[in-house]
C-alpha cells in the first residue's frame, strides 16, 4: 500500500545519489506531512479492527482516504458507514478534517456527516483536543456528543432510538 514510499525510493534512484540541484529537484521534494503519513498509514492500517476497512482512492496521495466502517455489534450492526478523511499540509500541528459520507442517526455526528470529536479540535480547553503528538489512529474513538436531538432520544427512549438507527440503517447504509 505505501505507494508514496516506494515512489519516492524509485525517483531518488533514478536520479543517482548526488544529482544537481534542478527544476525535477523542487517536484521531488516530499512535505513533513507526507513523510509522516508514510508511517503513520502503515501503523493505521496494521491496527484497524476487522470491522474497519481503509481505501484511498490515489495511492499516491495519502492525505485523502475513506474509511469504511461496519459494526458487528451495537446499535449500528449491519450497517456499512464511509468517512472520509483530508490530512492538511500543516499536519500534524493541525488535526486531521474527518466528514461521515453516510447519512446516520448518531449523537456525535450531524445528518449533514459533520463529526464531533474533541480530537478533532485544535484548540480544547479540556486538554482533549489535538496535539502533534496525536496520530491517525487516535481517530479511532468515537465518544462526543454532537448532535444533541440524538443524544437526548437515546437518553428520552432506548428502544425508539434503536428504531430510527435501524431505519436509517435500511434507508442510506446497506
Amino acid at each position: 500500500m505505501l505507494t508514496l514510499a516506494s515512489k519516492l525510493k524509485r525517483d531518488d534512484g533514478l536520479r543517482g545519489p548526488r544529482s544537481s540541484a534542478t527544476a525535477s529537484d523542487s517536484t521531488r521534494r516530499v512535505s513533513v506531512r507526507d513523510k509522516l503519513l508514510v508511517k503513520e498509514v502503515a501503523e493505521l492500517e496494521a491496527n484497524l479492527p476487522c470491522t474497519c476497512k481503509v481505501h484511498f482512492p490515489d495511492p499516491n496521495k495519502l492525505h485523502c482516504f475513506q474509511l469504511t466502517v461496519t459494526p458487528d455489534e451495537g446499535y449500528y450492526q449491519g450497517g456499512k458507514f464511509q468517512f472520509e478523511t483530508e490530512v492538511p499540509d500543516a499536519y500534524n500541528m493541525v488535526p486531521p478534517k474527518v466528514k461521515c459520507l453516510t447519512r446516520i442517526w448518531h449523537p456525535n455526528i450531524t445528518e449533514t456527516g459533520d463529526i464531533c470529536l474533541s480530537l478533532l479540535r485544535e484548540h480544547s480547553i479540556d486538554g482533549t483536543g489535538w496535539a502533534p503528538t496525536r496520530t491517525l489512529k487516535d481517530l479511532l474513538n468515537f465518544d462526543d456528543p454532537l448532535n444533541i436531538e440524538a443524544a437526548e432520544h437515546h437518553l428520552r427512549d432506548k428502544e425508539d432510538f434503536r428504531n430510527k438507527v435501524e431505519e436509517y440503517i435500511k434507508r442510506y447504509a446497506r
